[in-house]
């Protein structure tokens, strides 16, 4: 599967902090953000059942 680009606003003081958060995890700020993604699904799967594509 390919890797697809996804651009977000976010405010310099919350970018800041996840800066700080990632950091804290020895992560990117991106590989961070992509943490907290797969575990909104993760969440959001348990409660709902499979995200089912296509």
């Amino acid at each position: 599967m390919a890797n697809k680009s996804l651009s977000i606003r976010i405010d310099e003081e919350m970018l800041n902090k996840l800066h700080v958060v990632a950091d804290y995890e020895g992560r990117s700020a991106n590989s961070q953000i992509l943490i907290l993604i797969r575990d909104c699904i993760k969440d959001y799967e348990k409660e709902h059942g499979e995200i089912k594509l296509g």
